[in-house]
């Protein structure tokens, strides 16, 4: 029955999105092993297929429900602590002070015993549960106080960013438990295996290829089905839909609150992969950064999502190398040109195209005609 809900709803574009997908899952590990592509690779690439996971939860929020949030960062770094925690507990007695109890950092801080929230977090199946837990009911607790309270449009945007902020503060401060200014890192090994080994780079990146998928899936069964429906409704007409009868509120808790889950699986598959988690996931430039990827993709098209974090960080990854001075400049003129000439994004650009080229096309003739 879940199959065929995600497998049969799917149209031509994702059943193609689905095949580059898993093309692009085989092609990077195969070419990474053989040394056509530098080792740092395969890890790049897992680090932009948790970024795209990230922008398609921004877009389901954003682009079907017009749920501008500048929170998401929030999210994101929740799920990647769950992950960090975890890795911290494998580390054990061949940390830097030898204390197979405590982190590294506490034993530097002069902590006595390891904190309650700390507990189970050496258990691989309890740290993943709380991956999506601890987003998924900070998202729900705010939701559920905003959305009642009819909170909308950019006062709804400027609250989640003023809690992202708070959360950024809170997680600076060496008392909370969670590593202050250098946050969680030295990460050695994950279910067993080392973290650094190319075997286990190339694991993490499929897992992270397959999670965007499944998140695709999960994001175009919902905004294909009859709640779909209405969440659009609710985006183009709250009042209108509101008065005829539907609980918005419900409908739009039930998307935030999935949108915040996917975004903390997507932290949790970052962490290991660039090997360290810190109070800087958390900073407001991170979850605007995160708006920009959906705006150059095409907002309200799932698939543009996904090109906009590949092809946004892929610039970030050039030009922070060969011109990091012009970076921002590059970033902030990319938001004001795709708002001014590309309102749909990359992949609305690329649809109209191919629209008036279809238009322009002589009509097929029939032999013998």
């Amino acid at each position: 029955m879940i199959s065929r809900v995600f497998i049969n709803g799917l149209d031509r574009r994702g059943y193609i999105f689905l095949a580059i997908l898993a093309a692009f899952a085989v092609a990077v590990p195969v070419l990474g092993s053989t040394g056509v592509l530098p080792t740092y690779t395969v890890s790049l690439f897992g680090k932009y297929l948790c970024y795209a996971l990230l922008a398609l939860s921004v877009d389901l929020v954003w682009g079907y429900c017009g749920i501008l949030s500048l929170g998401h960062g929030a999210f994101f770094a929740l799920g990647g602590y769950a992950m960090g925690m975890y890795l911290m507990r494998q580390i054990g007695a061949r940390g830097v002070y030898g204390n197979p109890v405590l982190p590294d950092f506490m034993v530097f801080l002069n902590w006595q015993e390891l904190p309650w929230f700390w507990f189970g977090f050496d258990n691989f199946a309890f740290a993943m549960l709380w991956v999506v837990l601890a987003p998924g009911l900070l998202a729900f607790v705010f939701g559920w106080f905003a959305f009642r309270s009819r909170v909308t449009g950019v006062y709804l945007s400027i609250i989640s960013q003023a809690m992202v902020f708070a959360l950024m503060l809170a997680f600076f401060r060496n008392d909370m438990g969670f590593g202050g200014n250098n946050g969680l890192t030295d990460f050695k090994d994950i279910l067993g295996f080392d973290i650094q080994a190319n075997g286990t780079r190339n694991v993490l990146f499929l897992a992270s290829a397959i999670a965007l998928g499944l998140g695709y899936m999960i994001c175009h069964a919902v905004t294909t089905s009859k709640l779909g429906k209405v969440v659009v409704a609710v985006r183009d007409a709250e009042s209108r839909t509101r008065f005829l009868g539907y609980r918005v509120e419900r409908y739009k808790l039930f998307i935030w609150t999935l949108s915040a889950c996917m975004a903390g699986v997507a932290g949790a598959l970052y962490v290991p992969q660039v090997g360290i988690i810190n109070p800087g996931e958390f900073a407001p430039a991170k979850s605007i950064e995160m708006a920009i990827w959906v705006a150059v993709g095409g907002r309200g098209t799932l698939i543009g999502a996904v090109v906009g974090a590949f092809a946004v960080n892929g610039a970030r990854s050039y030009l922070t190398g060969a011109a990091p001075e012009i970076w921002l400049f590059f970033l902030g003129g990319l938001f004001i040109v795709v708002t001014l000439f590309m309102p749909h994004g990359i992949v609305g650009l690329a649809r109209d195209g191919w629209s008036r080229f279809a238009r322009k096309r002589p009509p097929a003739t029939v032999p013998g005609e």
